[in-house]
């Protein structure tokens, strides 16, 4: 065999095997327990709010907000996680991580080392009992 065809030959292998691979461990894996089969994931709302919409440069700004089930059957036991990101060149970066209070309330407080007008959100990262959620854009200008 020329080295052509040996290359043409060892492309179709790898292909055929990365492509094999995750319905491979997926079979593996076997199917999922029966509690987690049969849940289904709440939805639920965030709502956030900056104290100040316009800051000095080290001046503390808080967030405030709640996090909310929408299926009304349970109440937000707390401990729910939430996160503030900033969006950066088209992307949402982590700027602080924190939990939700037994009601549900969430409190960050913030402060920025640059003048900037920065676009945030509070994001709820998805759970075992509840889907992913965000809150509305917050917009704080850093003079």
């Amino acid at each position: 065999m020329s080295k052509t065809s040996n290359l043409v030959s060892a492309l179709v292998i790898a292909c055929t095997v990365a492509l094999a691979a995750p319905a491979v461990a997926l079979a593996a894996g076997g199917p999922a327990p029966a509690a987690v089969q049969g849940h289904k994931k709440h939805k639920a709302k965030v709502e956030a709010k900056a104290d100040k919409n316009r800051v000095k440069v080290g001046e503390e700004t808080k967030i405030k907000g709640s996090f909310a089930d929408l299926g009304g059957q349970e109440s937000v036991t707390g401990g729910e996680p939430v996160i503030v990101q900033q969006l950066r060149a088209g992307v949402w970066v982590n700027l602080s991580t924190g939990t939700c209070r037994p009601n549900g309330n969430f409190v960050f407080s913030l402060s920025f080392s640059i003048r900037a007008s920065l676009t945030l959100r509070v994001y709820h990262p998805e759970t075992e009992l509840y889907v992913s959620a965000i809150s509305s854009v917050i917009g704080i200008v850093v003079i």
